[in-house]
């Protein structure tokens, strides 16, 4: 038998980031394009200066309504009409609200970008914001929390937010409004906040995909290039505040055969010069399942299927913007275990992150995390919608807009003693607020035995 003899990698071509061309339109619209030859389907993210800190008292929410109710209907379109001309175009469009702003997502193919631009234009410019319509995005909102409040992962979160903010913040209550805000918004409600934080001159359109045949600024022009709106300047954030004294709040589950585990604090965000080494600590910690939480708490013990560690941009601004550096980040270890093991497993967890504060990381774990964050990058940007996405978390944290490539070369030169530091200042034992899901009267004294803190029990 004759074998062919084994095929051989080819060496590897330069990779980075792709960079954007910035512009602007007459409107004042800012514009970052990528022509990417080959990506058939164009993504398109909206960036709108509306964060949700500007959401009026008692109106919690609101913001996440007016992002739904955009696509309900336009000037030109009613909401069914508007529906099947996105789907006549292959297009999909999606709005969410967060704490920076709302962002406004389309991908369509290459060959109906112009068309679909219109529509996306339509939608920001014209919405109708039809009673009818608002009314059932309101119902459909209210419907959403009950099962929001059911699951574990997700009450885990909003206890963390509660408990690290203070109760006049915005970021300490649930980010798409509560039943009794969310039960106050109309149409009226929706219309105001978009009539006063929506406009093209705060806003940014990141456009990535094959611009071959198309005439992009004739039909930019044509479409978003014709919306206009007011030239006033958006609100001014406010510091983040928050208290990370170490901390433990169980949130009562009588009968829950597992406990849902959120520990974390606020940190630095990406204008801060240790955040890569805080991207490759943190991975070092819990980023896969090799890591080390993994390693002892899933390999060794079997308490969980995976524990993860992660830093999460909660609102970021350049320091030398108006407002300065009022940016935080949520640094913060999650997952779950059976009731039985909740004590034994936060005292593993807490063994973990003491013995790394005193014997470090390895350069061994330094290169896995290297090669995972900067190896897998190519594939990880191969569609248009990965680039589009990070170009405009850029933007919506006032990075400058070769911040991504410049992170994975800075990823590439942190050192495993720099690594060592940045994971253990993210992640101190005795600053660190800890929220459980589960049984507490199962779980409390096992917990108020470890030491880590106050233990307060909350209803479920």
């Amino acid at each position: 038998m004759e074998f062919h003899p084994q095929p051989r990698s080819g060496a590897a071509k330069p990779w980075a980031f792709p960079a954007p061309e910035r512009s602007q339109l007459p409107n004042g619209l800012t514009l970052l394009t990528s022509h990417r030859p080959g990506q058939q389907v164009v993504a398109v993210e909206v960036n709108l200066v509306a964060p949700l800190e500007a959401e009026p008292e008692g109106l919690d929410g609101v913001a996440t309504i007016m992002s739904r109710a955009l696509s309900e209907g336009t000037d030109k379109h009613t909401a069914e009409e508007f529906a099947a001309e996105l789907e006549r175009c292959g297009a999909t469009l999606d709005a969410h609200a967060d704490h920076p702003g709302v962002r406004v997502s389309l991908e369509v193919p290459a060959s109906r970008l112009p068309r679909a631009l219109g529509l996306l234009a339509d939608a920001l410019r014209a919405p109708a914001f039809p009673d009818g319509e608002v009314e059932r995005l309101v119902g459909n909102r209210l419907d959403e929390i009950p099962h929001e409040l059911a699951n574990p992962a997700r009450r885990a979160a909003m206890a963390l937010s509660k408990e690290l903010f203070p109760a006049t913040s915005r970021m300490s209550r649930p980010r798409q409004g509560t039943e009794e805000t969310v039960a106050r918004i109309d149409a009226a409600a929706v219309r105001a906040f978009y009539d006063t934080h929506i406009r093209p001159a705060t806003g940014t359109a990141v456009i990535v995909g094959d611009f071959t045949g198309v005439d992009l600024d004739a039909a930019l022009a044509d479409t978003l290039g014709a919306w206009t709106g007011s030239t006033a300047e958006p609100q001014k954030p406010s510091p983040v505040v928050a208290d990370d004294t170490g901390r433990v709040v169980i949130v009562d589950r009588p009968g829950a055969v597992q406990t849902q585990l959120l520990i974390g604090r606020i940190g630095a965000d990406r204008h801060d010069r240790v955040w890569p080494a805080q991207v490759l600590g943190t991975y070092c910690l819990g980023g896969t399942l090799t890591s080390r939480l993994d390693r002892v708490l899933r390999e060794e013990k079997g308490y969980t299927y995976g524990v993860r560690a992660f830093g999460q941009v909660l609102r970021s601004s350049a320091p030398s913007s108006p407002e300065g550096a009022t940016g935080a980040a949520m640094l913060a270890i999650s997952g779950s275990v059976d009731t039985a093991s909740t004590g034994p497993a936060l005292q593993d967890l807490w063994t973990v992150l003491r013995t790394l504060a005193a014997e470090g990381l390895t350069d061994a774990e330094r290169d896995v995390a290297v090669q995972n964050l900067v190896g897998v990058a190519p594939l990880k940007y191969e569609t248009s919608a990965a680039v589009a996405g990070t170009l405009a978390d850029q933007v919506e944290q006032q990075l400058p807009d070769d911040y991504q490539a410049q992170l994975y070369v800075r990823l590439a030169e942190t050192g495993t003693v720099e690594a060592t530091a940045a994971v253990v200042n993210a992640f101190p034992v005795d600053r660190l607020v800890t929220v459980l899901v589960g049984d507490a009267a199962q779980i409390a004294e096992p917990v108020k035995a470890l030491g880590i803190g106050e233990v307060a029990v909350v209803s479920g």
